[in-house]
């Protein structure tokens, strides 16, 4: 459902209204011809400290940020409306014609172009007939805007460009991406829709024609010893709802999303002995990328940066089409904006519901006779996005113990290549007959703007070492923990060791916890891989975050995302690897901690028609930051609850806060 809102608060999303407001002024303001598009439009945040001074009875203005380009030159502007005088506070031209370049997020409006650009050219008519298609086969020709990458090439510094690639199709339900036309790859501008590049390679590879499909009419008679599994709360859900505030279990955090980065976390602090004690200020996940390790025509420069250059929020699905939850769920509809600033409402985009997750504590004293055990619960905050070929789901674990998790779920179908008979596929896994799946990876970058106990952070890192044979190791079984203060941004960049048990703790050194020490939370960090191409590779100098798993950096509120503002069709440099740079201080301070993870995707036959789902994510713990075990009050199974009653149907089974059966 709609949040319903008495008062905004300063960290609430934009309304439809608010959306529309923002538009016109921007247009009446700067008299916008009727070729500006808008691949942006979104809540310019407050900061703490402007939070801060809110709280103290400061009014703060309602601020939308517009990106806005001219589709008929590409230029491009960043403004800044102000919702409550009505005027416009900023209007910025961006030099995007110059290095390092960039371009914004590609839109909706002009994906729908390119398959006709594509489909009109002679020369990609000529190439995809070399092999084997028919004029009759090119009206269901798929054609897969990608975003291009960056070489240095002429026709990509400061253009507006995607990359082309093409599958065959002999009805329009059939699984494109087991057909792939393999050596043709055309460029297109996408302010002249022109093919200003076109690759066809010399080596022809025929066309794969065996029909891979996944609708369910390719499975008319599904296995039919699955039973119905039931999950209900019949005296409703634990969490409340106020607007975008939700409490929960002592947590309480406010709901947030943006085009770029979807589901966005705000103020998320427990409630500790009657005291709400923040934890983190804002949390998200700003970037992704999926660099592949094919140097052939068709899949050397796919690398796409899947919030920059296309954005997350703006991809999500609306869940009223599917059921992505289970159980008593409750929907966010989240307004939004279409290419040309129209405000729209996506229909159930995040999704909130409580799980069941297996045994919290326990212990059996057999000496007394003692049992206590406690099952754990957690409140899962989601949603998923669909980018081309694949669905990414992003959700948000609180915990009952003051724990946090983040768990992207991996889906969809992979990218393929064609594969001539007789011949084996040597960039990554064959899949099926003349059917390959490049390797490649999936990075993702989780932004998390500490706010410890409500005060300045420092970031320790720590590790587990053998301790010498000596006097105070006679024995040979001690170890130590080494610890490491982050004081400047450099000192910050490291990789995990699952060896040494390498993790990273946020404390607020300036309180003392009930053991005298600063209060914390550790980062425990899942085994993730890192960028494996070439350091000097165009896609790692765009995509320099996925080097390393942690990067801390002083506040700054013009840097919100891993990779920067707009690495679409950008040089490189920008981002992360940047910030760092600067070198500020970070002990005792307002800090980001940055943290990327991701999967190596080597591909196999389980993997196609739609791969089954992979995971990758990460954990924040508490580590000193309460006296004891805060679940201890739970109420064992059975108490406050009726376990009979558990499977009765809920008094509302439909709509919202539903039992999703579909």
């Amino acid at each position: 459902m709609d949040a319903v809102v008495a008062a905004t608060h300063p960290l609430d999303p934009l309304s439809l209204d608010e959306i529309a407001s923002a538009v016109a002024i921007l247009k009446d303001t700067q008299t916008l011809a009727a070729t500006f598009r808008f691949p942006i439009i979104r809540l310019e945040e407050p900061t703490k400290a402007d939070l801060a001074a809110h709280r103290l009875g400061d009014r703060l203005p309602r601020l939308a940020f517009i990106l806005a380009i001219d589709i008929s030159n590409g230029e491009t502007f960043e403004g800044v409306v102000d919702l409550t005088a009505g005027t416009v506070s900023s209007y910025i031209r961006l030099p995007l014609d110059e290095l390092p370049y960039g371009q914004p997020p590609i839109m909706l409006c002009e994906f729908e172009t390119v398959e006709g650009t594509v489909k009109s050219d002679p020369r990609w008519i000529a190439a995809v007939k070399k092999r084997g298609i028919t004029d009759e086969d090119i009206p269901l020709i798929q054609i897969d805007p990608f975003s291009s990458g960056y070489f240095g090439r002429e026709f990509e510094k400061g253009k507006r460009i995607v990359r082309a690639v093409s599958y065959w199709r002999e009805d329009i339900r059939d699984n494109g991406y087991a057909h792939p036309i393999e050596g043709v790859v055309a460029v297109v501008d996408l302010i002249t829709n022109q093919v200003v590049d076109l690759v066809d390679d010399e080596k022809i590879i025929p066309v794969p024609r065996k029909k891979r499909n996944y609708g369910r009419e390719t499975f008319p008679e599904p296995r039919p010893d699955l039973k119905p599994l039931q999950i209900v709360q019949p005296q409703g859900s634990s969490f409340t709802v106020d607007g975008w505030k939700v409490e929960w279990q002592n947590w309480s955090f406010r709901v947030g999303f943006t085009p770029r980065e979807g589901l966005v976390l705000h103020e998320l602090g427990i409630r500790d002995q009657g005291r709400l004690r923040p934890v983190v200020f804002r949390a998200s996940v700003t970037e992704m990328v999926v660099p592949y390790a094919d140097p052939t025509a068709n899949h050397y420069w796919k690398s796409a940066f899947d919030a920059g250059e296309y954005g997350l929020g703006r991809l999500a699905n609306c869940l009223e089409l599917g059921c992505d939850c289970l159980g008593h769920i409750h929907y966010f509809d989240v307004p939004a904006a279409d290419d040309f600033g129209q405000p729209f409402i996506m229909k159930n985009a995040i999704c909130m519901h409580e799980e069941d997750y297996g045994i919290l504590w326990k212990h059996y004293e057999f000496r007394n006779g003692i049992f206590e055990v406690r099952r754990s619960r957690r409140l899962v905050i989601s949603f998923f996005a669909t980018v081309g070929n694949y669905d990414y789901g992003f959700y948000w674990y609180l915990y009952q113990d003051g724990t946090i998790q983040l768990e992207a779920k991996l889906t969809g179908i992979i990218q393929t290549a064609a594969v001539a008979t007789g011949e084996t596929y040597p960039w990554g896994g064959m899949v099926d007959d003349n059917l390959g799946g490049p390797t490649h990876q999936h990075f993702f970058n989780a932004r998390l703007h500490m706010d410890v106990d409500g005060g300045d952070n420092t970031v320790t890192e720590h590790e587990f070492v053998p301790r010498p044979w000596g006097e105070d190791n006679p024995y040979g079984n001690v170890f130590d923990t080494k610890t490491r203060v982050l004081k400047r941004e450099l000192d910050s960049p490291a990789l995990a060791n699952g060896e040494t048990g390498r993790y990273w703790k946020v404390s607020n050194p300036n309180i003392q916890n009930s053991v005298g020490k600063a209060p914390g939370y550790k980062i425990v960090v899942m085994p993730s891989p890192v960028m494996l191409a070439q350091p000097d590779s165009t896609v790692a100098q765009r995509g320099g975050f996925a080097k390393k798993h942690i990067w801390v950096t002083a506040f700054d509120a013009r840097e919100k995302y891993a990779s920067g503002d707009y690495p679409n069709v950008h040089a490189g440099g920008d981002g992360l690897p940047g910030y760092v740079r600067q070198n500020r201080k970070i002990e005792n301070a307002d800090v980001v901690l940055w943290h990327s993870f991701g999967h190596t995707h080597v591909c196999k036959p389980e993997d196609f028609p739609i791969m089954p789902v992979e995971y990758a994510g990460f954990t924040l713990k508490p580590n000193g930051f309460f006296a004891s075990n805060i679940a201890m009050d739970l109420p064992p199974e059975g108490h406050g609850q009726s376990v009979d009653n558990r499977l009765q149907p809920s008094p509302d089974d439909t709509g919202n806060g539903s039992c999703c059966h579909t």
